[in-house]
């Protein structure tokens, strides 16, 4: 039986924060929608840990399987 392949797609997008408030630079729900309706399947959301940086960013990792065509 053949064992089914993946190919990931990475997306990565953050929030700057600016004199104690912040502003979303990319709506995450519009993202994950948008590569759901390409048969994208979200897998995992990487964030790292904040820490003095003013900057933080999420990385959102989608996969598909990968379709072999037939000879």
């Amino acid at each position: 039986m053949h064992q089914p392949r993946y190919e990931y797609t990475f997306v990565r997008f953050g929030e700057t924060w600016m004199e104690g408030g912040k502003i979303a630079q990319e709506d995450y729900r519009h993202v994950i929608q948008e590569h759901a309706g390409e048969g994208w399947r979200l897998v995992q959301i990487f964030a790292p840990e904040l820490g003095e940086s003013t900057e933080h960013y999420y990385e959102l990792i989608f996969e598909r399987p990968i379709i072999d065509a037939e000879v």
